[in-house]
């Protein structure tokens, strides 16, 4: 069925009020764009960021009478001479179809290559991970994966065991193992998260060297050679003494997820627990990679 899509042009001191509207005038969904398509920045707690001009796009069943909406809209004291809208139809999509066709096989490093399930591999000779992320984050289109492949690519990963700290799709751990680790824990605090990584995990054989837990179920004690965290710079900061504590010492973390002007203040709440590295950045996106002190 096709939809019709109601974009109205208004500013982050209306938006709010503007998507109180279009739910109240029938929208099925509604969702905010920054119309000059800037990043997304983290927010605050309790913050909904929006941008300094905000398209607020109400979807509607395509039988709507659009004069009769316009007509109840322009009645409420928030539309005014400024206000701008545009009403279009969606042509009706197999999205998820749409999707898949634009996910290709894509390379990390010196031999990793992420492909989807329903795509022929490359290059047979290669390290390949065979991925459908489901309903969990993780593709390696984004550059916070694309910089955590990068890094576990380079590194010796040979008898190595691997805590992927919001394991999301499970393409961190998965890749980690078939890198060479020798065992992997995947945490996230999404039960589905759990259940596409395992999925996935046993798409590509690894599935019996791949432990997967709740993050309040974690055992007590745990520790790793490695723990890759893959997540956002609020809750890295947080997570430090969490995070800190699964590393063995002389083990390595790296850390991603992170804004390159939220950089410095993540590298300062690990500096007292790990040598740092310097920071990589790819995009508007950065890495923090570092060794625990043997001491710890």
């Amino acid at each position: 069925m096709p939809w019709i899509q109601l974009k109205i042009n208004t500013t982050n001191q209306y938006a709010e009020q503007f998507s109180d509207l279009l739910e109240e005038s029938g929208a099925v969904s509604v969702t905010f764009q920054d119309t000059y398509d800037n990043p997304v920045f983290e927010p605050l707690p309790g913050e909904t960021r929006l941008w300094g001009n905000t398209d607020v796009i109400g979807l509607y069943d395509a039988d709507i009478d659009t004069h009769q909406l316009i007509s109840m809209l322009q009645a409420s004291p928030l539309f005014s001479d400024e206000i701008t809208y545009k009403i279009e139809q969606l042509e009706d999509k197999d999205w998820e179809r749409e999707w898949m066709d634009n996910f290709h096989p894509m390379k990390f490093g010196q031999k990793l290559w992420i492909c989807p399930s329903w795509r022929e591999v490359p290059d047979p000779n290669a390290v390949n991970v065979m991925l459908d992320p489901g309903l969990a984050f993780g593709t390696g289109t984004h550059p916070t994966t694309s910089l955590c492949l990068q890094w576990l690519d380079s590194l010796d990963l040979k008898d190595k065991t691997v805590i992927d700290y919001g394991c999301g799709s499970g393409i961190l751990a998965i890749a980690a193992l078939k890198l060479g680790a020798k065992s992997v824990i995947g945490v996230d605090i999404d039960p589905q998260a759990l259940q596409a990584s395992r999925d996935n995990a046993e798409r590509n054989h690894v599935s019996e060297q791949l432990s997967l837990f709740l993050a309040k179920d974690l055992p007590a004690n745990l520790e790793a050679d490695i723990v890759v965290a893959n997540i956002l710079a609020g809750p890295l900061k947080e997570l430090e003494p969490n995070i800190e504590i699964l590393v063995k010492p002389n083990g390595l973390v790296g850390l991603s997820g992170i804004l390159a002007t939220q950089a410095d203040s993540v590298y300062q709440a690990y500096q007292a627990d790990f040598q740092l590295d310097p920071i990589v950045t790819l995009d508007e996106w950065c890495r923090i990679t570092g060794r625990k002190s043997q001491s710890k």
